[in-house]
């Protein structure tokens, strides 16, 4: 969120394009009161307590390590009933989630930053320390930056300006 604004939140951009790549809603919570996002919370809650607590005597020295150890042991978290009930959150899940779940999109989601930038008198803008040329008719205009790993797009109100595409953004470019 960019806006953490009780009614009417602003969600940052590049939550807001991923949500609608996967086509989902974004509802936003506010930072820091965890009563807005109670169950969700003591969910984490738990996983954390339960997985940290098995984990606590080993030495992980990488990433893949800790996540592999984790998975092991999610399933077993999983498969427990709650207390009080028969049914697992596995049970839950392929019960209520599995069910409405529609399928990934058949292209990946394509991760972007997005930044403002204002073009001098020289119709360049800089992102990043890098400069890239846009039309002389946005000179002077707040103008949208969206950056992926591959394509540098310039938009003003929507609209593309100009675009790089197959030069990364870490590369000078003035396209």
């Amino acid at each position: 969120m960019t806006d953490a604004n009780r009614y009417t939140p602003v969600i940052n951009p590049t939550y807001a394009e991923m949500a609608t790549h996967y086509q989902t809603a974004v509802l936003p919570a506010r930072p820091r009161k965890p009563k807005d996002k109670a169950k969700v919370e003591v969910a984490v809650q738990i996983v954390e307590r339960w997985i940290l607590a098995r984990l606590r005597h080993q030495t992980f020295f990488a990433l893949a390590e800790l996540n592999q150890a984790i998975a092991a042991l999610l399933p077993d978290l999983n498969e427990r009933p709650f207390q009080g009930q028969s049914v697992s959150r596995r049970d839950l899940y392929d019960q209520l989630d599995a069910p409405a779940l529609k399928p990934l999109p058949s292209q990946p989601y394509d991760y972007a930053q997005w930044c403002q930038a204002r073009p001098g008198i020289d119709y360049h803008i800089s992102v990043q320390k890098r400069f890239y040329s846009v039309p002389h008719a946005l000179v002077g205009q707040v103008l949208d930056v969206r950056l992926t790993a591959e394509t540098v797009e310039v938009l003003h109100k929507g609209n593309r300006g100009t675009s790089c595409t197959g030069c990364p953004y870490q590369k000078h470019c003035t396209h």
